[in-house]
């Protein structure tokens, strides 16, 4: 073997970079991963005059890479979803700072938010000033306590 073959390890691998750069992610960062394993062989493989060990490193980064970095780096890479809004009164306790009664809306307070409230289908209510509650649902801009 010829040692250009390390530069055309280099050169396979920066293009691999370049295409996930250009096409913003599209692999999932797989080609940057992948592409930087080929730049490291071809590199390794000039310092050491052996385009055989180049491409034994490049295969042996890929491997690891595939069997034990992808599911790593996805996991680092997924979006993690925050509840907002109404989702995230969902669970939270309010303390009632106005009865609450099944024919009686009263209020509550979630987060230093002030929210009209009854209490949710099936629980016997009423509930008096300073208990607290747990938010069930959300109709509107009424939240359902337990």
């Amino acid at each position: 073997m010829n040692p250009s073959w390390n530069w055309v390890l280099i050169v396979a691998g920066a293009l691999f970079v370049l295409v996930e750069v250009a096409f913003g992610g599209f692999a999932g960062f797989d080609l940057v991963l992948i592409g930087s394993a080929f730049v490291l062989g071809g590199l390794i493989g000039l310092l050491l005059h052996s385009p055989a060990a180049g491409f034994m490193i490049a295969s042996v980064l890929c491997v690891g890479y595939i069997a034990i970095g992808r599911r790593w780096v996805r996991a680092r890479m997924q979006r993690r979803v925050v509840p907002t809004n109404v989702d995230a009164l969902l669970g939270q306790r309010a303390l009632v700072t106005v009865r609450v009664a099944e024919h009686e809306p009263g209020q509550v307070r979630v987060r230093d938010e002030v929210w009209r409230a009854v209490p949710a289908s099936g629980v016997p209510g009423p509930f008096e000033a300073g208990a607290l509650v747990t938010v069930e649902s959300v109709e509107g801009v009424t939240l359902q306590v337990r």
